[in-house]
């Protein structure tokens, strides 16, 4: 049975070695373009494609998937079995009738909850204390195929974005691996999703980095560590942006009757920021222009006084 794996971040690359590991005849990988990354903008090749060259697999990189000749190359190689792992693009029906197994994705929450590009950030964000991997077969609708599978995984409340999507990885190897000889055999039983039961997960925007202080501590904490080791969530401070990549409950309240923003200490501890129902300590920080640091360093050397205001 020849296999086209599609994916693109490291999430996905797991499942890509397995599928090696295990004999299955992997035919071509399409991942997405290099793309600029740094101040040198120097073109990157995606985790999925150096996993792909390291294995001597043929890779393709179309910028849409969409387009006639992108879909007459993938063709070429006559599929029988197309598996996707967070690959970035909607795949059209005319590459959902390749292959004669189906295509199947490696999805990183419990469908129907949290359907969309960026469902482990917003799980996290959303205060979430369980999420998941569903496999299922794609249809032309994001993320609305039958489910052939799923695994609950636990959310801890130290994890992040990237320890969650190291879990979420491994969790969505060993789900395909335990599948694929049903797939392999034949097109499987799977069950339908209860649209009515559906959420949303789309991709972030700007808007959804910022950090409202009048929001409660527990929701900015988890809006923090939902944006690690990412974009990371971010407050202005004269004007500038000043991200926040960890932060702490104080074990004490003393925010008083201070408005939502306003900065009570600076110290090797961290910044203490009034939220809207407390504080919220912030132990890793990074000005405008600067390199990420604890809040130790920037407090040896900080312009940051209490009473400032956060905004």
């Amino acid at each position: 049975m020849k296999i086209v794996f599609m994916g693109t971040p490291e999430f996905a690359v797991p499942s890509l070695k397995m599928l090696v590991a295990e004999g299955y005849d992997v035919v071509a990988v399409l991942t997405q373009p290099d793309r600029p990354q740094g101040r040198k903008k120097t073109h990157v090749p995606t985790p999925v494609k150096q996993a792909a060259l390291e294995l001597g697999l043929p890779v393709l990189q179309p910028e849409r998937l969409r387009r006639p000749e992108a879909v007459a190359e993938l063709a070429a190689y006559a599929p029988d079995l197309i598996v996707t792992a967070a690959y970035g693009q909607i795949l059209p029906k005319a590459v959902l009738d390749l292959p004669a197994h189906g295509c199947v994705n490696v999805h990183g929450s419990l469908l129907p909850k949290y359907r969309g590009g960026a469902p482990i950030q917003r799980c996290i964000i959303n205060g979430e204390s369980v999420t998941g991997v569903t496999l299922m077969y794609m249809a032309e609708g994001l993320d609305t195929g039958d489910m052939i599978s799923r695994v609950e995984v636990p959310i801890e409340d130290e994890d992040t974005s990237g320890t969650l999507f190291a879990k979420l990885s491994v969790a969505g190897c060993e789900l395909l691996r335990q599948e694929m000889p049903r797939l392999a055999a034949g097109r499987v039983e799977a069950v339908p999703q209860d649209d009515a039961q559906a959420t949303y997960a789309p991709n972030l925007n700007r808007e959804d980095e910022r950090i409202d202080w009048n929001d409660s501590s527990r929701n900015i904490y988890n809006r923090i560590r939902g944006l690690v080791p990412f974009s990371g969530a971010f407050t202005l401070w004269n004007g500038e942006t000043f991200k926040a990549w960890a932060a702490v409950k104080p074990e004490s309240d003393n925010g008083g009757e201070a408005a939502p923003g306003t900065v009570l200490a600076v110290s090797a501890q961290g910044i203490e920021v009034k939220t809207g129902d407390g504080t919220l300590l912030l132990t890793e920080v990074q000005p405008a222009g600067k390199k990420a640091m604890s809040a130790g360093d920037f407090s040896r050397g900080a312009a940051m006084k209490p009473g400032t205001v956060l905004g």
